[in-house]
């Protein structure tokens, strides 16, 4: 097993966001930095205020669905973007933490707006290593 990470993933005119992790809640952290980094580079981005966010869903698929959505949902009505996550999961309920900051236009090279997060390609899971992956495509 190797650390936390996250990727982007092609899709035709969308783009794919995956977290990897070693629990659950670190795969949907890392799928919210994937998603900072379909905007901009997450590295340009601190971590100075938080929001706290909370969500529930059925299951842990439509949780990841929650979750991504709430974070675009933050960052289009606070105009900020976040670098930094805290998530704890108890039975398909989600609490966390984000933290970043306003928008910059100066600072952060916006690539494109994330609309939403879409059930495509939706996967939430452990694999034979222990590695927790969370992943889906977000309309762009």
């Amino acid at each position: 097993m190797t650390g936390a990470r996250w990727e982007l993933l092609p899709h035709g005119a969308d783009v794919g966001v995956c977290g990897i992790g070693r629990s659950k809640a670190e795969a949907f952290e890392q799928a919210g930095l994937a998603l900072t980094a379909v905007v901009t580079d997450p590295k340009t981005v601190a971590a100075e205020n938080s929001v706290e966010i909370s969500c529930a869903a059925p299951d842990d698929e439509l949780l990841l669905v929650e979750w991504l959505n709430a974070l675009i949902y933050e960052m289009a009505t606070r105009q900020m973007l976040f670098s930094r996550f805290e998530v704890r999961i108890d039975d398909h309920q989600l609490l966390a933490k984000a933290w970043g900051e306003m928008i910059d236009v100066n600072r952060h090279e916006t690539a494109v707006e994330v609309k939403g997060a879409t059930c495509t390609e939706l996967k939430v899971a452990q694999n034979a290593n222990g590695e927790w992956r969370a992943q889906c495509i977000v309309d762009v």
